[in-house]
């Protein structure tokens, strides 16, 4: 359900030159944010990471009993693209090595954190108060393999239009 491997084998079969390279396809036909947004690789490997950092914070913040939103202040389900456009923005001191290996251990301490919760606390709607009306799993579901799908599909049409 978490499985990264599709994503990470999609990555290393793409050569030095397309890893580093800018998004050549066209966005004007994407209505969704990101697709403008990210201008390479490593920009979605960033919006990973920090969605992985959201989901560290949120769990083990409240699990230490600090009530603690999964979206941080000032932001919201209304305007959380800014965070992820401030994402970005601060991405961009990171290099492409750097970043992979971040995500790759925020990926492993996530699933070291999942391996803590039982089916049932992590599949019953409501079973944390923290998690509002909805499942813990719901949130891990969000931040991590549903992530690796968008990124996934970004990445493979970066991976066309290089080749072209």
């Amino acid at each position: 359900m978490f499985d990264i491997s599709p994503l990470c084998s999609l990555i290393n079969s793409l050569n030095e030159e397309t890893k580093n390279d800018n998004f050549t396809f066209n966005v004007e036909d994407k209505k969704e944010k990101h697709w403008a947004r990210d201008k390479n690789l490593r920009d979605v490997m960033v919006h990973l990471y920090e969605w992985h950092q959201l989901l560290i914070n949120f769990v083990e913040k409240n699990k230490r009993g600090e009530k603690t939103p999964f979206l941080p202040s000032p932001y919201n389900w209304k305007n959380y693209g800014e965070m992820n456009d401030n994402f970005q923005i601060n991405g961009q001191k990171k290099s492409l090595s750097e970043i992979t290996q971040q995500l790759s251990e925020s990926h492993m301490e996530l699933i070291t954190l999942i391996e803590n919760f039982s089916n049932k606390e992590l599949f019953t709607k409501k079973y944390f108060d923290w998690t509002g009306s909805t499942s813990l799993g719901q949130y891990f579901q969000s931040s991590m393999s549903s992530h690796y799908e968008w990124a996934y599909k970004k990445i493979k049409l970066h991976k066309k239009t290089s080749e072209l």
